[in-house]
């Protein structure tokens, strides 16, 4: 069977950046306009006052300190607060498509091929801007890609699942080379009203290069060891938005057409979902945990990941062995374990053996071991 490996990673990283000082301003300055509306309720003990943010809730809840977004002013906006997209023509090239090529023509720099070596494109990611036609086709044309191309859909572990499908088509010689595109506009499908969730998420997008081992360019090269998969229903995390929504009698609130989540529940239900996967995919392959220099995990919550991590290696990671970027980009979803990745690998000697892991809602989980050569 022909060897995978992973030759060149891309990011795009949007020029908006928000602090959270900036966010908790705007949005206690929601809290008190809305508590303000509604004073006489609130009086009569009809009505909950909504309780103020602040920066340290913040980072103690996730370890969140920033992140990037596709339009801060729309978020920033107490009348408005979401972001402000210009809708685009039939004929125009679509925004999440725009942010995926940036970062496909990146991946294919660094992996040192062009357009015409690729003939699969997988477009892997949390929010399609449109049922059809398909986004990896979009980007597949603007790129000017030969051969095929489809979209998935696994919420924040799409990465992971979208890498497996690019690894099974290079090693059944299905595909000489495939590129899988995960960009995630995450704060459009945000409920920035929420004091829970307001600060979860922020925008981005990624690309990886997978092609045969054999024969690739690149110099920076990570032999696929294995990858594994697994999902397990739950709406605990979930976005009720569809193209039925309109139909449906009553009518959903507006606020459940957006992300929310039980967070207490998925914290409990992950953490163990993920360690057990990471375990014994690793023991498949005989790697002990300790023997993995680098995990590249999901960036969602920093306490999630360092519990994860500590479950696998029966010991507190250390930053280098498990390094943070959503102290920087927030939540990216599917984006966020390939950031790690194109971020902190360059260190990795030949040799090193390295997991990447991402993980949400579904429940979805997915591991790519791998191996830098």
């Amino acid at each position: 069977m022909i060897k995978a490996a992973i030759t060149g990673t891309g990011l795009y990283t949007p020029p908006q950046s928000i602090s959270n000082d900036e966010l908790v301003a705007c949005y206690n300055a929601y809290v008190e306009k809305k508590n303000a509306e509604r004073a006489e309720a609130i009086a009569a003990g009809s009505a909950e006052a909504l309780q103020p943010s602040s920066s340290e809730f913040i980072v103690k809840a996730s370890g969140i300190k920033a992140r990037y977004v596709v339009d801060k002013s729309g978020v920033l906006d107490v009348d408005i607060m979401r972001p402000r997209i210009a809708t685009r023509g039939n004929d125009e090239p679509s925004l999440l498509a725009e942010m995926g090529v940036s970062a496909a023509r990146q991946a294919l720099e660094r992996a040192g091929r062009t357009a015409a070596d690729i003939d699969f494109v997988i477009a892997a990611c949390s929010n399609m801007p449109r049922p059809y036609p398909a986004l990896a086709v979009e980007i597949q044309n603007l790129l000017g890609i030969q051969g095929y191309a489809y979209d998935m859909n696994v919420a924040c572990a799409s990465a992971a699942f979208g890498i497996q499908a690019a690894v099974d088509a290079v090693r059944l010689g299905n595909a000489r080379a495939a590129l899988v595109v995960n960009p995630e506009v995450c704060s459009g499908h945000l409920n920035w009203r929420n004091r829970d969730c307001h600060f979860i998420f922020g925008d981005a997008a990624t690309a990886v290069v997978v092609e045969p081992l054999d024969g690739a360019v690149s110099q920076d090269k990570f032999e696929v060891l294995g990858t594994r998969l697994q999902t397990q229903f739950s709406s605990n995390i979930r976005n009720n938005f569809g193209f039925l929504n309109e139909c449906e009698i009553t009518p959903r609130p507006w606020d459940d057409v957006l992300f929310r989540q039980e967070g207490r529940k998925v914290f409990k239900e992950v953490v163990p979902m993920v360690s057990d996967l990471l375990g014994a995919h690793l023991a498949s392959l005989g790697i002990e945990p300790a023997d993995v220099r680098r995990f590249f995990l999901h960036q969602a919550n920093l306490n999630m990941n360092e519990l994860i991590a500590r479950k696998v290696l029966g010991r507190d990671p250390s930053v280098e062995e498990a390094p943070v970027i959503l102290d920087e980009y927030a939540n990216t979803s599917s984006a966020g374990s390939v950031i790690a990745f194109h971020k902190h690998h360059a260190d990795l000697a030949p040799g090193d053996v390295a997991v990447l892991c991402a993980f949400g809602a579904g429940y979805s989980a997915g591991s790519v071991v791998m191996k830098r050569v």
